[in-house]
């Protein structure tokens, strides 16, 4: 169960690569990763695969329409996320600031309700 004294975040990691991060950005990623866990930040993170890999549902009113792709064909997606605590808005954007610069990437931050 969540502890309701504090917020959770997403933070959408942003790519304009099909690539993979680098050795030195995954042991970067890693180490913030330790970080978030030590500091009681952590809830969940994962990465995604490429775009061209997904496959868009829409079955409103039994549509049952399944599209191959993307839902928005752009050069920048979302290639992982994390979901972490924090006191405040604030200290979520510290983090972001954080992981932005350990995975290389822009990242976009977002509050859970």
């Amino acid at each position: 169960m969540f502890d309701n004294s504090v917020m959770r975040f997403l933070i959408s990691v942003i790519d304009d690569t099909a690539g993979l991060a680098s050795d030195d950005e995954m042991a970067a990623i890693d180490a913030f990763n330790d970080r978030l866990q030590a500091d009681g930040h952590w809830v969940f993170a994962c990465g995604l695969t490429d775009p061209s890999s997904a496959t868009v549902i829409d079955n409103r009113a039994g549509a049952g329409k399944v599209t191959d792709g993307p839902l928005i064909d752009t050069p920048e997606h979302v290639s992982g996320f994390w979901i972490i605590t924090a006191a405040d808005r604030d200290e979520a954007l510290a983090l972001a600031t954080e992981g932005s610069k350990a995975c290389n990437r822009k990242v976009e931050v977002r509050a859970l309700h």
